[in-house]
């Protein structure tokens, strides 16, 4: 639509019309007024018209009547004298009188153009009522009601909520806006038309697509099939050639046979030497046993092909041409599908659901449809995403946003939008905290300076409940399940835990001086100590079973292989409070003070984490997570956090506050294998659990 300019079409005779009408504001003048004020002589009330009454302008600006003019200027002679002037009997400014009289007066151009214009235009018919032809009827746009108010006694209109315009002026509004939706929904169709039309077009285009694959296909099962039947061939002509080979050595073998007993017997019946005879005789009898041996074949004629349960092995050709080439369909219909997404996080990967529909709006049951998916940032910057199909007819799609903001989700099947697509969503900077476990006490729920936690592959969490001598075993949503003691456990001094390569637990008691290897219920294992401990703290586990103990006495960490010490790093102001220890993925060593260092597996420094944070706060804990990521608690002067980092990097990803249950001195920090981690807040005496990947 350009300038309010609509164009609509309609069928007159089977043939296609178009027509055009333009939408303008008007303003409804009463014809009669307008032709009172315009079109009327003044002076004798008359219409003006192209004969008597002719306008006639008049020096002074004023129109009157022709008529008029020969009135006043006949009113004026004097003795048959035509008077040289007259005054305008407006304004009464005198008027020469021009030679010719005064129809030589100049013709109202204004007035004629005016005269000419209501001369093209339709008068309206002003619709009256059937009882009282005086009447004009009245549309009462609240009713939706047209009516007389002398037939409704003044029922509609009489109060404000009631809103009434003449009939005549609801018919052109109407009829405009008649024209406009009419116009609205051809053009509705028209697009409808392309949409369809161009389906069509796909639909053609995919079957020529379809039925170019199949047409590979089979050719590529035919080339396979002649190669197989040229094998098959080739190796009965193999088979064939080996016997008649066998069989023409031995025919020649008999026609050498009996050419030598030809030329032998060659005179026989000319020899009369009875001795020579009987030699011969016996030669030749001797012969005949050599030949009895080549009366039969030294090989067979036979050759055939094996055709048992041919029946069964026909279908199991069909079948698997059945499964490589099948035709897929789908009874989607996009705007019948509706996507929905839970709260969008930074960081924190969402997974929207969709689900399929048919064009009844019932739920499809099979997946295989063409859906895509387009994440973008208000700024222009595109997330990428993944769509799971879960062939049920429902879909996932994730994504994990890395800026905040608004974005927004296009979903289409078959290049078209679902019903809600594109949809319009807001990532806050928020990670949510998804549960908290215990308060400070005594009871089987609370806890006591809590300071380490670890989470197993298995489905727990454990917390160490140090002053309260004992292990929380929490599952994956801190829900309790169960209470673990152990005399390891006893003198509230117990600061250290981790899961070793056995999937058992170790944990180091800093005022007893030894690491204990307890089950996943309690029951102990083993346990070592050594002499260079002095205040050990934290304990760790590489994938090779090293047992790597953080000695915050000593400022070192401390390297044991099956409870000999191999290893010391740190030492002489290395370290400075040592708080946490931890292993990486190459075997490097973690430590954790008032900063993050990585050491290789042989104890060299290798670098520094984080340096903007030096002299700023210390560490609580730390944890490496199989994606990469370094998790640690930090505790600054004027606010505590969890910090993510990308290991590799050492660059800082994100921060977790937690404004909601702020952290009061975070310790130990795990990372739970659903995307989660949780923090020991020993302030608060807790456990938080954050979705955080």
């Amino acid at each position: 639509m350009d300038n309010n300019r609509l164009t609509i079409q309609s069928f007159i005779d089977g043939k296609v019309v178009s027509m055009s009408s333009t939408l303008v504001e008007t303003i409804s003048i009463n014809y009669e007024d307008f032709s009172e004020s315009f079109l009327t002589c003044s002076t004798c009330l008359c219409t003006y018209d192209g004969c008597e009454h002719t306008p006639k302008l008049l020096p002074c600006s004023h129109t009157v009547c022709l008529q008029c003019l020969t009135r006043i200027l006949a009113s004026a002679t004097r003795n048959d004298e035509i008077p040289s002037s007259f005054r305008c009997p407006i304004c009464r400014e005198s008027i020469n009188v021009p030679r010719g009289g005064v129809s030589a007066l100049p013709p109202s151009f204004i007035v004629n153009q005016l005269l000419d214009l209501m001369a093209t235009q339709r008068r309206e018919v002003i619709p009256k009522c059937g009882l009282h032809s005086s009447q004009e009827l009245l549309f009462c746009e609240t009713c939706d009601t047209v009516f007389c108010v002398r037939c409704t006694e003044g029922l509609h209109g009489g109060g404000s909520d009631h809103t009434v315009i003449p009939f005549a002026v609801a018919i052109k509004r109407m009829s405009e806006i008649l024209l406009y939706r009419a116009n609205e929904c051809i053009g509705k169709l028209q697009d409808a038309d392309t949409v369809v039309s161009q389906e069509i077009r796909n639909l053609e285009q995919s079957r020529e697509d379809v039925a170019e694959s199949i047409e590979r296909i089979f050719n590529e099962i035919y080339i396979l099939i002649d190669r197989k039947k040229e094998e098959v061939l080739t190796s009965l002509n193999r088979i064939k050639d080996e016997k008649k080979e066998v069989l023409e050595n031995q025919l020649s073998q008999i026609h050498a046979e009996r050419s030598k007993v030809e030329r032998d017997c060659e005179g026989l019946q000319y020899q009369m030497e009875v001795r020579n005879i009987t030699m011969k005789i016996n030669d030749l009898k001797s012969r005949i046993d050599g030949i009895s041996a080549l009366l039969e074949p030294k090989e067979n004629s036979f050759l055939s092909y094996e055709e048992d349960d041919l029946s069964s092995t026909l279908n199991e050709v069909n079948n698997t041409l059945d499964g490589i080439v099948k035709i897929r369909t789908s009874k989607t219909h996009p705007s019948a599908c509706i996507v929905e997404m839970d709260d969008c996080h930074l960081h924190v990967e969402v997974s929207a659901s969709l689900v399929t529909c048919d064009i009844n709006g019932k739920q499809c049951c099979a997946g295989g449809d063409p859906v895509s998916a387009h994440v973008q940032h208000e700024s222009g910057s595109v997330v990428k995403c993944n769509v799971i199909d879960n062939n049920n007819g429902t879909y996932e799609i994730r994504f994990r946003p890395k800026i905040c903001g608004e974005h927004a989700l296009s979903v289409r099947i078959f290049g078209r939008h679902v019903k809600n697509s594109p949809m319009s969503f807001i990532c806050d900077g928020k990670i949510p905290l998804k549960s908290v476990y215990g308060s400070k006490g005594t009871n089987m729920h609370q806890l006591s300076q809590p300071v380490d936690v670890v989470a197993d592959n298995n489905g727990f969490v454990y917390v160490l409940d140090t002053g309260n001598d004992r292990i929380h075993k929490l599952n994956y949503d801190l829900k309790r399940e169960e209470i673990i003691t152990n005399d390891c456990l006893i003198g509230r001094s117990s600061t250290g835990i981790c899961i070793n390569e056995s999937d058992n637990l170790l944990v180091v008691n800093w005022r007893s001086k030894f690491v204990t290897e307890l089950t996943s219920v309690g029951e102990k294992l083993s346990s070592f100590t050594c002499t260079a401990f002095e205040e050990p703290v934290a304990v760790a586990c590489s994938s090779r079973g090293q047992i790597l103990i953080a000695d915050t006495g000593r400022g070192s960490v401390f390297v044991f292989d099956n409870g000999k010490l191999v290893k010391k790093i740190g030492g002489n102001g290395q370290f400075n409070l040592l708080a946490g220890v931890t292993c990486g993925p190459n075997r490097e060593v973690i430590c954790a003070d008032s900063r993050l260092q990585v050491f290789s597996q042989n104890g060299d420094f290798l670098r520094e984490i984080y340096t903007e944070g030096k002299g700023k706060g210390r560490y609580g804990g730390i944890a490496l997570d199989p994606h990469g990521h370094l998790l640690a608690t930090r505790i600054e002067r004027s606010r505590s956090f969890v910090q993510v980092f990308e290991f590799k990097t050492g660059v800082l990803l994100f921060q977790i506050e937690c404004e909601e249950a702020k952290f009061r001195r975070p310790a130990g920090i795990a990372y739970v294998p659903d995307g989660c981690l949780v923090a020991v807040d020993l302030g608060n005496e807790c456990l938080k659990r954050f979705r955080y990947f």
